[in-house]
């Protein structure tokens, strides 16, 4: 196949399915509002059944569901008949799939979950069918035609049908006040969830692990600890653990270059006066943005940074490597 009829199929499929996602949005109506009531007012779990495709749609849209702040699964219809319909219980609400709204798994098994007093969901092709029927409410994910070019395979059916359970769940997720903290919580695996589940504290170095100098302290003690603890800075600090300055290994090249001689020098002399620090419950998030705009402005890059109490007490520090570490950047 010539490549130019190769990238037109192509293009064809893309073009057929965004025309069934457009149709949607004239469809939705006080029928998608009374389902995301029903969602909202489920006092157990959403369950999800679909065959087939349908099947593997509506695992994505439990999948979803749970991840925005709706608990939510999925049961096999097949299974459901052989002992899983157990898993339902009266709190819970049952969103059905099929497109063809007839499928015999789903069908055999919606009255048993209506006598269960199980309200329904139903997202079918053909409104008119006995799921959209029998369902306490139903939504319309019917297309004109599916990319298949013999119009068999569930191509945009399935595609919309996906749209719509991201529709649901992300209306429901607003309606609920679903936060991003909150979605960190369901994702602590992932990069946002470790930025917005760690704090300072959580990844500092503290203890003997802190690159501290007395400020009555030569440049050759604060070399040798600044190499010592391997964060790429030193702090100066008072009596009180308070502290007055910083050096880098950026202010060392800098200092060198000006043909500074740092064994005849103090280090309250080329130390850097008050600088950036963060307090112990700053999140991660919160440290990578500041990080990035120093870096975006042209300030001092804060490759590294000291972690200070109430009265700038040091009591941690932290560098990017550290965040590398635990996976937030």
């Amino acid at each position: 196949m010539p490549s130019q009829t190769v990238i037109d199929h192509a293009r064809s499929v893309i073009e057929i399915e965004t025309a069934a996602i457009s149709a949607l949005s004239a469809r939705l109506d006080h029928r998608f509002e009374k389902a995301c009531e029903m969602i909202l007012a489920c006092q157990g779990r959403v369950v999800v059944i679909g065959m087939g495709k349908s099947g593997h749609i509506g695992g994505k849209i439990a999948a979803t569901l749970a991840s925005t702040g709706t608990p939510a699964f999925f049961v096999h219809p097949g299974e459901a008949s052989h002992g899983d319909l157990g898993m339902i219980t009266p709190k819970d609400l049952v969103i059905m799939i099929s497109n063809s709204g007839e499928t015999a798994e789903i069908i055999s098994i919606l009255p048993i979950v209506k006598r269960l007093g199980v309200q329904t969901i139903g997202l079918t092709g053909k409104i008119g069918s006995t799921l959209a029927n029998l369902c306490d409410a139903s939504l319309d994910v019917s297309v004109d035609k599916e990319a298949c070019p013999h119009n068999l395979a569930p191509t945009a059916s399935t595609t919309a049908t996906l749209v719509m359970g991201d529709a649901l769940a992300v209306v429901v997720q607003r309606c609920r006040g679903f936060s991003a903290q909150d979605f960190a919580r369901t994702h602590p695996g992932g990069t946002l969830g470790r930025r917005l589940l760690l704090y300072a504290s959580d990844i500092m170095h503290s203890g003997e692990e802190l690159p501290l100098v007395r400020e009555t302290a030569a440049m050759d003690e604060l070399l040798l600890e600044m190499t010592s603890k391997s964060l790429g800075m030193a702090g100066v600090v008072d009596a009180e653990g308070r502290l007055l300055g910083m050096f880098t290994d950026g202010d060392l090249r800098r200092t060198l270059n000006e043909k500074i001689d740092i064994y005849e020098s103090r280090v309250t002399e080329l130390m850097r006066s008050e600088p950036f620090t963060i307090p112990h419950d700053m999140l991660a998030e919160e440290i990578v943005k500041i990080m990035r705009e120093h870096a975006q402005h042209g300030l001092h890059a804060l490759n590294s940074l000291f972690v200070v109490d109430e009265e700038r007490r040091v009591i941690g520090a932290l560098n990017t490597y550290d965040l590398l570490r635990v996976g937030v950047i």
